[in-house]
């Protein structure tokens, strides 16, 4: 069974998104430790890509100062086996499919596997071409992660099917960023999704505020946040850890009574 499951055995799971390398790599790694210590029970980490389709301003401002701080894939790798000594919730990496295909997709992934990696989340790689990751992952025991976003329609049972590790369901249309209001029919996307797998999904896209992540929760498995850490990083800076783990501690607060 993939260690991704372990997130989701204590509840509605909380998983906070960190860009690696935002604004250096001793910060990434005390804000992964301050989530881990608050609650988090999944970490999304980003590898820095110089052109994130998916992406919001927010986002696209952390992937820029962490390529401009020199942060590369190496590095990151290294910064997962230090935070690997000590931190036990399961980890995936968020990044593009370029990023994979450049430094090699069996080095790449082989190393996920290697230094602790449960899965990969690669928002531009379309469910009808994730044999190009496949194999590698089913090889290595890598979770490919899919999304479902609300254009998926006739295909969410076909994704659902064939999901491992957890589903990303998109809650809204468009780029990451945070929202005052989701307004999509989550609630019939995750019905399909339930009639075809047994595997756990999290609403992701637009979340920043404890009574959202608990609305989007109760719909789901769990909820996922982004941006609303990245504002943080880029007000606090080297000094991020604490008020992060703060904001990670109040969303999974606001989970932990859901059914």
């Amino acid at each position: 069974m993939s260690n991704i499951y372990k997130a989701f055995n204590h509840g509605k799971a909380f998983i906070p998104f960190i860009t690696c390398g935002d604004p250096d790599l001793e910060t990434t790694a005390a804000c992964v430790r301050a989530a881990a210590d608050n609650g988090a029970d999944l970490i999304e980490l980003g590898i820095p890509f110089s052109d994130p389709t998916a992406e919001g301003p927010v986002i696209q401002g952390a992937n820029l100062r962490a390529l401009q701080g020199g942060v590369t894939t190496d590095k990151i790798f290294g910064l997962v086996r230090e935070l690997r000594k000590n931190v036990t919730v399961p980890m995936v990496f968020m990044t593009y499919a370029n990023v994979i295909f450049s430094y090699g997709a069996d080095r790449f992934i082989s190393t996920c596997a290697e230094i602790g990696i449960d899965g990969l989340i690669l928002p531009d790689l379309p469910y009808e071409e994730k044999e190009e990751f496949l194999p590698q992952c089913s090889e290595y025991g890598v979770d490919l992660i899919s999304l479902i976003a609300p254009t998926s329609e006739n295909r969410i049972a076909m994704i659902a099917k064939e999901a491992e590790g957890f589903l990303y369901i998109v809650s809204s249309l468009g780029v990451t960023g945070t929202r005052s209001e989701i307004n999509t029919d989550l609630g019939s996307i995750i019905n399909v999704v339930r009639q075809n797998t047994s595997v756990p999904c999290a609403i992701g896209f637009g979340i920043s505020t404890p009574e959202q992540a608990a609305k989007m929760a109760s719909l789901s498995d769990g909820a996922i946040v982004g941006s609303a850490i990245i504002k943080i990083l880029a007000k606090h800076g080297k000094e991020a850890a604490g008020p992060v783990g703060e904001y990670v501690k109040s969303m999974k607060d606001a989970l932990r009574d859901l059914k």
